[in-house]
């Protein structure tokens, strides 16, 4: 039954996904039967830069954390991705090693496609392909950018920045934002000590509220002023 459950979801999400939008019914109950539903606890690695690659992934439930590791041992956090997103794409396309880390931060539910079942759908279908090119295009835009955040602009900028696109994904008059000051830290390419140092000046000044590990925004219009400071 929860096999049956996860078919059907699966095609629910395909068929929202531009990517696949072009398929008919019968083609997206194709794919999703070949797929192969996954499951991993929070905490468990999806794939490591350098496996084997060959397959993208849809994420059915839970959210999965896309980073890379540094010379120092730490992790740069690229970014979560949530129910209905999709990853790995890169692999599928190339067939070559894994290009990042992904790992499961809550109780996720994935769908694996195989490279040998999406490949002959793309050859038939010039629009999925096209599809497909502008999410890799949206991909390494969001790399460029924050690419030039860390070289042209300081650490306050960043973390504004960080925390407004964080909190808008957030509904409510003051947006609630779980994120550790160490997850925090290597989003903006910053160490933990630096951040907990901002954070705790716009504490002071009325900005945020940090509260039991979260950080509130109070006034996201004193955020956005940072950022034209630059």
């Amino acid at each position: 039954m929860a096999e049956l459950k996860s078919s059907a979801y699966g095609r629910r999400l395909l068929e929202q996904s531009p990517l696949f939008a072009q398929m008919d019914e019968n083609s997206r109950r194709d794919l999703v039967g070949q797929a192969i539903p996954r499951n991993f606890g929070p905490g468990e690695t999806v794939c490591r830069i350098g496996d084997p690659g060959g397959s993208m992934m849809a994420v059915l439930a839970g959210t999965v954390r896309i980073s890379l590791p540094t010379v120092r041992g730490k992790e740069i956090i690229l970014g979560d991705l949530h129910t209905g997103e999709l990853f790995g794409e890169i692999a599928l396309l190339d067939g070559k090693p894994r290009s990042a880390n992904a790992t499961a931060l809550t109780k996720c539910e994935l769908l694996v496609l195989e490279r040998r079942n999406v490949i002959p759908f793309l050859e038939r279908n010039p629009a999925a392909c096209l599809q497909l090119m502008e999410l890799l295009c949206a991909r390494i835009r969001r790399s460029d950018e924050r690419m030039a955040d860390l070289a042209f602009f300081e650490l306050p900028t960043r973390l504004a920045k960080l925390l407004l696109s964080y909190g808008a994904e957030r509904a409510g008059k003051e947006p609630r934002i779980s994120l550790s000051q160490t997850e925090l830290a290597e989003m903006v390419g910053a160490t933990r000590e630096n951040v907990n140092r901002c954070l705790r000046d716009w504490q002071r000044r009325g900005l945020v509220k940090l509260q039991d590990g979260w950080t509130v925004i109070l006034d996201s219009e004193k955020l956005r002023s940072l950022l034209a400071q630059e």
